[in-house]
């Protein structure tokens, strides 16, 4: 019974109770965040409602995965990161950054997926730590470096060139200037993206 995998699709239903225990519907079966975390890498889509009020539950128990791995030492999201992150909340930028950061792993999620399909077509196996991890480092690169085209993710107290310096006008207009930075970003995005040696 534990087995019973929802049709492909399927988003799985997964219900919180009282005692904190996470109920899988699909399974009839109990789960724990390390079985949720697992759903997560093998693709599998679920939503957890609280069992009682049927109030949505999914952002709070992803959140506490992150808690989780985070804890166990598996670091993924650095401190500085973290702290700015922290920062954005309740801020002007607080509604647009959620788009950009799905944006950007999403586009991250694919170049490494291409990457892996061209070498399983060109050497019949995923490519070498060595090269793979290269490629992470240079996907890092170019989302920090895009980060910092936001204001709140620039070292702090670090000057911007005066080639990007905002003009005036967007003090009046943050849409406008939120607008430049979208520009100035995806052009950056655009550079960082291309292969070494090539354009430039």
């Amino acid at each position: 019974m534990a087995d019973k995998k929802p049709g492909a699709g399927e988003t799985v239903v997964i219900k919180k109770y009282a005692n904190r225990r996470l109920y899988n519907t699909a399974t009839s079966a109990y789960v724990t965040l390390e079985d949720l975390a697992r759903m997560v890498r093998e693709g599998t889509e679920f939503v957890v409602y609280d069992a009682k009020t049927n109030d949505d539950l999914t952002r709070q128990i992803l959140t506490q995965i992150i808690f989780e791995e985070e804890s166990r030492g598996e670091a993924l999201l650095p401190v500085q990161f973290l702290r700015q992150l922290i920062g954005f909340y309740g801020g002007q930028m607080q509604g647009v950054l959620p788009s950009y950061l799905e944006m950007s792993l999403d586009s991250f999620s694919r170049q490494q997926e291409q990457m892996r399909g061209q070498f399983s077509k060109a050497f019949g196996a995923a490519p070498g730590a060595g090269l793979l991890d290269e490629a992470v480092k240079r996907n890092m690169a170019m989302f920090a470096e895009a980060m910092k085209m936001w204001p709140g993710f620039n070292a702090a107290g670090a000057a911007r060139p005066a080639a990007a310096a905002a003009p005036e006008s967007a003090a009046a207009d943050p849409l406008a200037e939120m607008r430049r930075q979208m520009d100035e970003m995806r052009a950056q995005l655009d550079k960082l993206s291309q292969p070494p040696g090539k354009g430039g």
